[in-house]
């Protein structure tokens, strides 16, 4: 079987439509189509039932595709396997947020791709967060991914702590409680805040932490990329909360310590075997921090 075909596969299964399936795996839509018609010959069954309401795994589909994902979960445990020179060759596929600039991740990333020069990295931010990326690990799309919820949000995955951080308050300049040294979520009540969209691993923990005190707010504004939150609070839009390993370096806002304590964690996610390759850069992520 053709490694690509199984891809294309496997894309179509988690997506149910050709055309997002195409745009996944960066071919076009009769590309996929064309390789799964000869996977299904090759194979002898129907693995997907086509007609004008959609796309659906037909039943005799459903158990092939799943030794299909099995197997190109053991072959990507292979490519980024050690060579018998010690070398770590292969593809390294990693999710990230889709604002790391500021962090170190870039940095490690590089580092690692300076010692492994065998190793072929792609990296992809997930449009659903950090649910999302640990969905991508889980299906064997991502070998390794940044998360940023709590361990046990991610049941069968192996989740690697990186570090751990506490919410502080982002103000404009000229807020009314910039001067403070710390303030209390009470005094936070009535404002208008500024926020990752739900399903974002430091806005659900946020959440978590504001329902089990009984606190709602008001969200004006949701920004995909933590880096656009403090331009918003900025310009007047509202205040933030934010964990204070994800708040950019800066002057256009005021940052003031929380008075109560809301921990973020921030970890790495891997299947429980990891590859080797996958394994090493996990290494390198938790040692910098």
């Amino acid at each position: 079987m053709d490694t690509r075909q199984i891809e294309y596969a496997l894309a179509v299964a988690d997506e149910l439509s050709f055309t997002r399936a195409a745009q996944r795996v960066y071919a076009s839509q009769s590309t996929v189509s064309a390789g799964i018609r000869a996977l299904e010959r090759e194979l002898g069954t129907t693995l997907f039932d086509r007609d004008q309401r959609g796309v659906r795994i037909a039943p005799a589909g459903g158990p092939v595709l799943s030794a299909l994902r099995d197997l190109a979960a053991a072959e990507a445990r292979v490519r980024t396997a050690a060579d018998p020179r010690g070398e770590l060759r292969g593809e390294l596929r990693i999710g990230v947020f889709s604002s790391v600039s500021y962090l170190t991740i870039p940095r490690v990333i590089g580092d690692f791709h300076r010692e492994h020069p065998l190793v072929d990295l792609r990296l992809r931010a997930s449009p659903a967060g950090s649910p999302g990326l640990a969905e991508e690990v889980r299906r064997g799309q991502l070998d390794l991914s940044l998360y940023g919820l709590p361990a046990s949000a991610a049941p069968g995955l192996a989740v690697h702590p990186i570090a751990t951080t506490t919410y502080a308050v982002l103000l404009p300049p000229d807020h009314a409680l910039a001067p403070r040294s710390e303030i209390r979520l009470e005094e936070l009540a009535g404002e208008r805040f500024v926020d990752a969209p739900v399903g974002f691993g430091n806005r659900d923990v946020l959440d978590g932490a504001l329902a089990a005190r009984g606190i709602t707010r008001d969200v004006r504004v949701e920004a995909t990329e933590t880096s656009a939150i403090p331009p918003f609070v900025a310009a007047g839009l509202g205040v933030a909360l934010l964990p204070e390993l994800l708040i950019p370096p800066g002057d256009e806002v005021v940052v003031v310590p929380l008075a109560e304590r809301i921990d973020w964690e921030f970890s790495v996610l891997t299947r429980p075997e990891p590859g080797g390759a996958a394994a090493a850069l996990v290494e390198q992520l938790v040692a910098s921090y």
